[in-house]
């Protein structure tokens, strides 16, 4: 468990954290503030009035991850406006993989025209309260009360390589959470490239 603190790192990556976010307890993720491609900060308060978060954990270099990207602008275009955004979150280790450094993701998200945050997670931080895996790697929020809960996780859909044949898991889940019903299919298995961890040591 982290003490409240503020960390420095390259002297430009400043990241404020109150407490990693565990299973049940979601409310801290206010606290993280990551550094989008457009040269802001950004936290979750920013995004005032929204019902829930779709959080992509996602990256320049992988191949399955490539194949998403329109699809994410078509998911964000459709549910944004209905209060649940996208928020893409890269927590690949620049030092293991050069071309996951943020100038290389501001260029892909410019060259890509992503309609959403790209932000970088380079503490992996994020990535670790989630034990996110893989990338991509979808997990879709709620806002319960004051704080929120995962009411999906995994892939983002069932058919990367066939994109018009595919069923949105995602979709599914914010539409069902919309329409005040409960997600039926809550987890399943996400694919794509692993997302290796820095020793804490």
């Amino acid at each position: 468990m982290m003490k409240s603190s503020i960390i420095t790192i390259l002297s430009w990556m400043i990241l404020q954290i109150s407490s990693p976010i565990s299973a049940q307890d979601f409310s801290t993720l206010a606290n993280y503030k990551l550094r989008n491609t457009n040269g802001e900060w950004f936290s979750i308060n920013d995004l005032n009035g929204a019902k829930g978060v779709i959080l992509i954990f996602t990256c320049n270099h992988c191949p399955f991850a490539k194949l998403y990207t329109q699809r994410l602008n078509e998911l964000h275009q459709n549910f944004s406006k209905l209060g649940v955004p996208i928020l893409a979150i890269n927590p690949m280790d620049t030092l293991v993989y050069d071309d996951e450094r943020f100038a290389l993701m501001k260029t892909k998200s410019e060259q890509e025209g992503f309609l959403f945050p790209y932000l970088q997670d380079n503490l992996q931080l994020l990535a670790r309260s989630f034990n996110a895996q893989h990338t991509p790697q979808a997990f879709v929020l709620w806002k319960v009360d004051d704080h929120w809960e995962i009411e999906y996780q995994g892939a983002i859909d069932d058919n990367g390589a066939e994109p018009e044949k595919a069923k949105s898991y995602i979709a599914d889940a914010v539409s069902a959470l919309l329409s005040g019903k409960d997600v039926k299919l809550k987890k399943t298995d996400s694919f794509g490239c692993r997302i290796y961890y820095r020793s804490a040591n």
